[in-house]
């Protein structure tokens, strides 16, 4: 989440260095809209589990479930 209370969304597999490379403007999405900072994350074993997931939680009923547990 970023100070205008945006989130974003996505996949890893270096949760902290890609915390980081938004921060210092390296991704072009996250680029100029502040700082931001880690809210929620989950694990999966599998890469497609997570794309799932990331999926989901860009949908309608995955907004209102981050809302709900933020």
């Amino acid at each position: 989440m970023n100070s205008k209370n945006i989130l974003y969304k996505g996949v890893t597999s270096d949760l902290e260095k890609r915390i980081h490379e938004h921060n210092i403007y390296k991704n072009r999405w996250t680029s100029g809209k502040g700082s931001w900072k880690l809210v929620y994350y989950e694990k999966f074993n599998s890469r497609s589990e997570a794309l799932k997931r990331e999926k989901f939680l860009k949908s309608g009923k995955g907004r209102e479930f981050l809302k709900s547990i933020i």
